[in-house]
C-alpha cells in the first residue's frame, strides 16, 4: 500500500512538473509546438567527437506535443522497477544522471573510442548509444561495457560506419526523418 501511494504521488509530481515546465517554455519564430527541448533534463553526453561529419543525434529533444504525449508513459514506466522490487529508488529516471556520469568517467582518458563520434542518451536506466564509428569498431564490446555499469538495465547501439548515408537514429538537423 505504501509503495502504491508513493508511486501515485510520484506520478502526480512528475506530471505537474512537466506541465510547469511547458508553461515556462517560450515560443520561437516557428511556434511553441515545433520547438524542441530536453523537457525532462534527460542526460545527453558526448563520449567522443572524432568524426567531424557525424550527424548530431536528436537525443532527448522533443516538441511540446511529444512531451505531453510522453508524460503519462514516463510517470507509469518510471515506477515499474520499484514496484516490482528491482530498484531501490522510487523512480527509474533517478538513476539516469549517475549512469551517464559513470559512462563518461569509464571512457575518460581512454583511447578505446578513438576515431568515433558517440553520444549517449540515458532514460529509465536504458542507455542509447548513437553516432559514427568505423566498420571494424567492436559494437558488441561497447554494449557489454556500458551494460556492466551499475544500474544499467539495457543498452541500445545505433551506430553507422558511413555518416554520409542514412543513419540509424534521428538527428537534430532532421528530427522528423525516420531512421533506417
Amino acid at each position: 500500500m505504501k509503495r502504491t501511494c508513493i508511486a501515485w504521488w510520484l506520478g502526480v509530481t512528475l506530471a505537474a512538473s512537466a506541465l510547469a515546465a511547458s508553461a515556462l517554455a517560450q515560443p520561437d519564430a516557428v511556434g511553441e509546438q515545433t520547438m524542441r527541448r530536453n523537457w525532462y533534463n534527460d542526460p545527453f553526453v558526448a563520449l567522443s567527437r572524432d568524426v567531424a561529419e557525424c550527424p548530431l543525434p536528436l537525443g532527448p529533444w522533443m516538441t511540446r506535443a511529444e512531451m505531453e504525449d510522453d508524460a503519462h508513459y514516463r510517470a507509469e514506466r518510471g515506477t515499474t522497477c520499484w514496484l516490482a522490487h528491482r530498484c531501490t529508488k522510487p523512480n527509474s529516471y533517478m538513476y539516469d544522471a549517475p549512469i551517464a556520469a559513470a559512462a563518461k568517467a569509464h571512457f575518460a582518458g581512454s583511447t578505446r573510442l578513438s576515431g568515433t563520434s558517440l553520444w549517449i542518451t540515458v532514460q529509465r536506466r536504458f542507455v542509447y548509444v548513437e553516432g559514427c564509428a568505423d566498420a571494424s569498431f567492436d559494437r558488441a564490446a561497447l554494449q557489454r561495457e556500458l551494460a556492466a555499469l551499475p544500474d544499467v538495465e539495457q543498452v541500445f547501439v545505433r551506430i553507422t560506419d558511413d555518416p554520409r548515408r542514412s543513419v540509424p537514429y534521428k538527428t537534430r538537423a532532421q528530427p522528423d526523418r525516420a531512421p533506417n
